[in-house]
């Protein structure tokens, strides 16, 4: 599972396209043949590579996809025409592969029809230099609501070299794909900040890592121009920053060819003895991480929420509850000037820091928002509240200046309204710092500091020193004592040991630990003392890759998130409009005695009623609360997912997730345990075992199939060295894909495979060797044939036991009304076997990858919507095509590249987990609609006073502004109750048992 998770490409700026060529050769040796009749002969082998070099590739840029259904029906489309071999349509990176035959289609036909199924299509000529992609993560801060988010999607979009942008709210940050060659990252932080938000670039999508480094003592400019200088030659170092007039170096550099402690040896050697003595550390991270800016965050709202008490409780008293107590109220009528009284002087002196000083950050947003063209939440705020304002200053002059104007204020109105909303902001962002607490646990799993060995060239140990954990280098070797936390990935070069790895995969169980096996950082070292040789660090380690895929998956949109984006444009805008009507109806209704006097409370006229209701309707409305519903439970969704080793690629899968009713399950490594081990052997011929297994290691040995490795693995108990035997030279080794391998051995011919290559070598297979086939495979193992000199010699029989709790989960699955299909490469009799151990009845046996992936098109044409459970290479382009693609994952980094969701147990169970969790999840974001949604449509009507005439109720601003900041704490109290996920029950009794198998 580490050495898997150790490549997740996935997250890097590599993706699935670029590797697309390995499975499309793995498709080519795998295509029937007419006239070979598949039975591995040399007739074959021609026939594969003419047809090979028949076959021409194309890879169009498609533009207009937004999901998968679009590349289906481009696909679908393609393959109508003749002569197309293959097609793999990647929605997620705007590309289309196609493999053709010229004699009976050309490019430009195939590019015209893709842009006859409604998108455009044009021809890379130079793939190499399309790859030239980077991804960057930048954080963005000043966005409130979802008309910020696209409003800043809009501008990167814009820029010529920008391919894709994705900004999420809910963690506001924004994910871009862009081309280095026609604009740099610092072009992308320059037009955020143009468009009126603050920038903060985390990572660059490059291959590097980046360190910040801490200067102490006395140094002067020469000197850090020197350091500078010599930082900048290290091989490996990409840039340095020094930043003005501060202590801090920043240093970005690839981790493979140097690193910190190498930085830091520099510096001190630098400038000692030249200019003084300095001494460099690492950067403390106090200031810099997204959790300590969101808790800086929180501070600020904090002291701004106390600040605005401070002033607003007195102008409350002395509007709604002095007024009532008769001495004070006597004092607060008291005449200054004319008609204007004290009450008012204070309410006016009080309102006005609130209004200008705490209030200000939402007349910045307004501006910002109104200069690109748009209208945000703040805009509501700052129009509502200035409207309560400026009223209230009118009638303060008029008052002061006329000696029998009578009026009242409003001061109370925009005072309580600006404290309200900043309380629902404080609470909405301590509440959206509970949703990516996940992240925040991940990250702090990796340990402060680590034990530094210092090895010899013998490999004896000469020393040891505690460092930063932050300065560990690749190729170190460091010692992990008992209840000692891994320091980084690696692998055991000494000691053995368990390490609890729950907080990474989820699995429950120490995992035994010796010489060889690799280790994850963050894992927990329960009882011995191991020492692991360093192979990831920073950046590049299963821990940081983890986080990058969740933290990528919580940027990616659900699909269900475009409503909300479309409602965002036009909702403000309308919220206005239908705050001015509101006023403007009240208003002429009361000019033209439309209802009766009596309406009209005592302390008010015509003119400030309808002021009230228009005021109420622009500061009830809530964008937030939609643009919160979708991301904020993919936030949670995805981490909980996290906690339980089910790691879900954005909020895309979770949506076609909680549809799935068709699971197509891979037979070898997905239902079995991928651990195929030799059971039995039958000689047909005198020959000592020793020599047989000697002759067929040795030419195995060379294969990478995983029958081959379980055969060389029992060879080795037959020889003295068995941790690292010398097998004899294996001449002229061929593997005939599907079939098994040869080579020559010792001066004589040696086979091993099945029938289809025995029979392509004419070589007899005696009745003795059927019968044992045929037991073979009744058993659920797999038969392989040895054949030396072209005679039958031996049968071997492998088998891959079922994983324990298989079968339980197949029957839960039918109990969610979920069918399930396997399908394998392995042969009908072995199929037929595992699947009814495992209870599945439909079964597609004997199947290469490319028909893996006809199959679940055709569950698709059918009506069904599809996961696809696999593990291998030859899995991925069923992962591909499946509505949800489901990698266990223990299996190859392709096949946990191409899927949707990874299974990081490789248990079964998490199938049906990450299936109900989807479907919680989707349930929690309908909730957060249906509240979002009736809240606005409910609360704007009540606050335009549809209830005034037959009850007199009317809800006053500041209320009103009350229910807006609650709308949007509660949409993401809804979403955090994701946070209290508990698998299904049933999964529960499945018991964890051992599997034992008996070899003869």
């Amino acid at each position: 599972m580490a050495t898997k998770l150790l490549s997740l490409t996935c997250i890097r700026k590599e993706r699935f396209s670029g590797r697309y060529p390995v499975l499309w050769r793995k498709h080519l040796n795998n295509r029937p043949r007419g006239g070979g009749g598949g039975d591995g002969s040399p007739s074959e082998t021609a026939v594969l590579k003419i047809d090979e070099e028949a076959i021409s590739d194309a890879v169009f840029r498609v533009t207009g996809m937004t999901c998968s259904a679009c590349a289906g029906s481009i696909e679908k489309e393609i393959k109508r025409l003749p002569g197309i071999h293959e097609a793999v349509i990647d929605a997620l990176n705007d590309r289309a592969r196609i493999q053709f035959y010229p004699s009976s289609v050309d490019v430009e036909t195939i590019r015209e029809t893709i842009e006859d199924a409604g998108f455009e299509a044009s021809l890379i000529e130079n793939e190499a230099n399309e790859r030239s992609r980077q991804v960057c993560r930048i954080r963005i801060n000043g966005m409130t609501c979802t008309s910020c988010s696209s409003t800043i999607e809009n501008v990167l979009q814009s820029l010529n070299g920008v391919q894709r942008a994705h900004v999420a709210l809910a963690i506001e940050e924004a994910e871009v794909h862009y081309d280095p060659r026609l604009l740099s990252y610092d072009k992308l932080l320059e037009e955020i900040e143009n468009a009126g938000f603050e920038a903060v670039l985390i990572s660059t999508g490059e291959d590097v890592s980046k360190i910040d480094l801490k200067i102490d003592g006395e140094f002067t400019d020469e000197s850090m121009v020197m350091i500078e200088r010599s930082l900048e030659a290290l091989p490996g170092v990409q840039s340095v920053e020094i930043s003005n007039g501060s202590d801090k170096i920043s240093v970005l550099y690839k981790p493979d060819v140097t690193g910190p402690r190498n930085f830091i040896s520099v510096i001190e050697s630098t400038v000692f003895g030249h200019s003084g003595h300095i001494k460099a550390t690492v950067f403390s991270e106090g200031g810099v991480g997204r959790e300590s800016q969101k808790q800086e965050e929180i501070k600020q709202y904090y002291k701004s929420f106390l600040w605005s008490l401070v002033f607003t409780v007195p102008v409350f008293l002395t509007a709604m509850v002095f007024m009532y107590i008769p001495g004070i109220k006597h004092l607060l009528m008291y005449k200054v000037v004319n008609m204007l009284t004290v009450g008012e002087v204070i309410r006016w002196v009080l309102a006005t820091p609130v209004q200008f000083i705490i209030g200000w950050r939402f007349y910045v947003g307004s501006y910002k928002a109104l200069r690109r063209g748009s209208a945000n939440m703040d805009v509501l705020i700052a129009l509502g509240t200035n409207a309560a304002y400026f009223y209230s200053l009118y009638t303060v002059l008029r008052a002061a200046t006329s000696p029998d104007f009578k009026g009242v204020d409003f001061f109370e109105t925009s005072a309580m309204l600006i404290s309200f909303i900043i309380l629902g902001k404080y609470l909405e962002i301590m509440a959206k710092g509970k949703t990516s607490q996940a992240i925040a646990k991940l990250m702090n799993l990796a340990p402060d500091t680590a034990i530094l060995l210092t090895v010899d060239e013998e490999g004896n140990v000469t020393g040891e020193e505690e460092i930063d954990g932050r300065l560990i280098q690749k190729n170190d070797v460091i010692k992990i004592v008992p209840g000692a936390k891994v320091a980084s990935d690696g692998y055991v070069i000494w000691g053995q040991s368990h390490v609890n790895e729950s907080m990474i995969t989820g699995e429950a169980r120490p995992v035994a630990k010796r010489k060889g096996d690799t280790v994850i950082g963050g894992t927990l070292n329960e009882n011995g003392v191991l020492h692991v040789k360093v192979t990831r660090v920073g950046s590049e380690s299963a821990l940081a890759q983890i986080v990058r895929l969740v933290e990528s998956a919580q940027l990616a949109k659900a699909p269900v998130q475009k409503l909300a984006d479309r409602i965002s444009k036009f909702f403000v805008p309308l919220v206005i409009f239908l705050s001015f009507s509101t006023w403007l109806a009240w208003f002429l209704a009361g000019k033209l005695n439309w209802y009766p006097e009596s309406w009209i409370p005592s302390s008010m006229d015509s003119f400030e009623l309808a002021l009230q209701f228009g005021i109420s309707v622009m500061v009830i409305a809530c964008p937030c609360a939609l643009g919160l519903a979708t991301p904020t439970a993919v936030m949670v969704g995805t981490g909980v997912g996290a906690s339980q080793g089910v790691l879900i690629k954005g909020g895309q899968a979770l949506e076609r997730a909680h549809k799935v009713n068709c699971i197509v399950f891979d037979k070898t490594g997905t239902l079995t345990m991928g651990k195929p081990v030799v059971v039995k052997t039958k000689l047909l011929k005198n020959m000592v075992l020793r020599e047989f297994y000697e002759l067929v290691a040795a030419t195995e040995v060379n294969s990478e199939h995983p029958l081959a490795k379980a055969i060389v693995e029992y060879a080795k108990k037959f020889r003295d060295d068995e941790e690292n035997p010398a097998w004899p030279e294996a001449r002229d080794f061929v593997s005939i894909t599907g079939n098994g391998v040869r080579a020559t051995v010792k001066g004589r011919e040696i086979m091993v495979g099945n029938k289809n290559l025995m029979s392509g070598y004419k070589v007899t297979i005696t009745a003795d060797a059927e019968e044992l086939l045929a037991e073979a495979e009744e058993m659920a193992q797999t038969g392989i044939l040895v054949s030396i000199d072209n005679e039958l010699t031996g049968v071997l029989a492998v088998s891959d036991p079922v994983k324990p709790s298989a079968r339980e989960a197949i029957s839960i699955l039918k109990s969610m009304n979920i069918k399930s299909i396997m399908v394998t490469g392995d042969n009908w009799g072995t199929a037929n076997s595992i699947a009814r151990e495992v209870g599945i009845d439909s079964i597609i046996a004997e199947a290469k990858p490319e028909q893996k992936a006809e199959k679940v098109k055709e569950l698709q044409a059918a009506g069904h919507v599809v996961a696809m459970v696999g593990d291998g290479v030859n899995d991925s382009p069923a992962l591909v095509a499946a509505d949800v693609g489901m990698a266990i994952g223990a299996g190859t980094d392709i096949a946990i590249e191409a899927a949707d969701i990874v299974l990081m147990k490789s248990n079964l169970e998490d199938v049906i987990t990450a299936i109900d969790l989807s479907r919680k999840t989707f349930s929690r974001i309908r909730l957060n609609y249906v509240w979002a949604l009736g809240y606005n449509l409910m609360g704007i009507p009540i606050a335009a006073g549809v209830l005034f005439p037959s009850t007199r109720f009317r809800l006053p601003p500041w209320i009103a502004g009350a229910a807006m900041a609650a709308s949007s704490v509660s949409v993401v109290c809804c979403s955090l109750l994701l946070k209290n996920y508990k698998r299904p029950k049933r999964l529960d009794g499945l018991a964890i048992r051992e599997v034992q198998v008996e070899r003869v």
